[in-house]
């Protein structure tokens, strides 16, 4: 099995930053990516940032240019730094990680973490 343990997350003003942090234990080998996801109240979960392995990061296009994120594969962390925040930002962010099991991917995920941005 794999634990996901997010931190970071909060309240904000418009315009303001945030960093997220999550770090995976148990057992992590054969990952094929981390990253976040968020959902917001009525609707459905989205990616907002994937790194596989062996790639740079994958942008949902609302955040492209506010967001960061960045993976360290040896410690098995991924972050995700996120400026010039909008209101529209506000969701549960949810770290990801998909691991390969015998050909099969599956999904791990955190227990989410808060993210309101106040106009």
């Amino acid at each position: 099995q794999v634990q996901l343990v997010e931190s970071g997350g909060g309240l904000v003003q418009a315009g303001g930053s945030l960093r997220l942090s999550c770090a995976a234990s148990g057992r992590t080998f054969n990952i094929n990516a981390m990253g976040w996801y968020r959902q917001a109240p009525g609707k459905q979960r989205e990616l907002v940032a994937g790194i596989t392995t062996a790639g740079s990061p994958n942008y949902a296009d609302s955040v492209k240019g506010r967001f960061t994120a960045s993976r360290d594969n040896a410690k098995n962390t991924v972050t995700l730094q996120m400026n010039s925040l909008k209101p529209e930002d506000t969701a549960v962010y949810y770290c990801n990680l998909k691991k390969n099991v015998f050909g099969t991917e599956y999904n791990y995920w955190g227990q989410g973490t808060q993210v309101t941005v106040s106009s």
